[in-house]
C-alpha cells in the first residue's frame, strides 16, 4: 500500500520542479529581452564624415545593425512600417557591421536581405564598425533620425523589447517628428533592444567563417 504512496509523491515532485524549471526559465527570457543593450551620446549635427553624406533637404534616418543579431530582425520589420507611413519623405539607410577579415557573404544574409527589400531603404557595409562608432551606436537596430538641416532629433530603437514587433515609443517618436515639417524641437530618445554590435574575441571566433 506504501509504493503507490510513494511513487504518487514522487511524481508530484517532479512535476513541482518541472513547473519550477518553466518558471525560472520564462522569468530569465522575459529579463533578457525586455533589457536594453548599451547606448553612447550620438552626434548633435549629422558627421561630416559619415558615408554616405546625407539626403539634401530632407530628413536621413540611419540604422547601425549587426548581421547575425536574431533581434535586429523585428527592428527591421518597424523601419518597414516608418517608411510605408512617410511616404517618400525620408531618406534612410542600413549600415551592416562588416568586421575586419570577414567575407562579404558574412554580412549580405537573410538580415541585409530583408532591409533591402524595404522600399526607400539604401543597404551598406559599415566596414569595421567605422561608422557605428561616428555615430556612437554599440547596439544593433540603433537609429537616429537627422531633419533636414542635419540636427539629430531622435536616437535609440525602434522597439519596444528584443525581437518584439509591434506599437513602440520609439517607432511613435521618429514618426511625429517626421509629421513635424521642419520643427525645431529636442531630441527624442529611447532604449535600443539588440545585439552588441562589437563582438567579444571569443564570439567573433566561433561566427567568422
Amino acid at each position: 500500500m506504501k509504493r503507490p504512496a510513494i511513487a504518487r509523491g514522487m511524481w508530484v515532485g517532479l512535476g513541482l520542479l518541472w513547473l519550477a524549471a518553466v518558471g525560472v526559465g520564462f522569468a530569465l527570457l522575459t529579463r533578457h529581452s525586455l533589457t536594453p543593450g548599451a547606448t553612447h551620446e550620438a552626434p548633435a549635427q549629422w558627421p561630416q564624415a559619415a558615408h554616405p553624406p546625407r539626403a539634401e533637404g530632407r530628413p536621413t534616418l540611419v540604422m547601425l545593425a549587426h548581421p547575425r543579431c536574431p533581434c535586429t530582425r523585428a527592428s527591421l520589420g518597424e523601419l518597414a512600417v516608418v517608411m510605408e507611413h512617410a511616404r517618400g519623405q525620408l531618406d534612410a539607410r542600413v549600415l551592416f557591421l562588416r568586421p575586419e577579415g570577414t567575407s562579404g557573404d558574412w554580412t549580405q544574409g537573410p538580415l541585409w536581405r530583408a532591409a533591402a527589400g524595404i522600399p526607400g531603404v539604401r543597404v551598406l557595409a559599415d566596414e569595421g564598425g567605422t561608422q557605428a562608432r561616428l555615430f556612437g551606436a554599440v547596439t544593433s537596430g540603433h537609429s537616429l533620425l537627422y531633419d533636414a538641416q542635419g540636427r539629430l532629433r531622435f536616437s535609440g530603437g525602434l522597439t519596444v523589447a528584443r525581437g518584439h514587433r509591434g506599437d513602440n515609443p520609439g517607432r511613435d517618436a521618429v514618426e511625429a517628428l517626421l509629421r513635424e515639417a521642419g520643427g525645431s524641437g529636442g531630441t527624442s530618445q529611447h532604449a535600443v533592444y539588440g545585439c552588441a554590435l562589437e563582438e567579444p574575441p571569443e564570439v567573433r571566433a566561433t561566427n567568422t567563417p
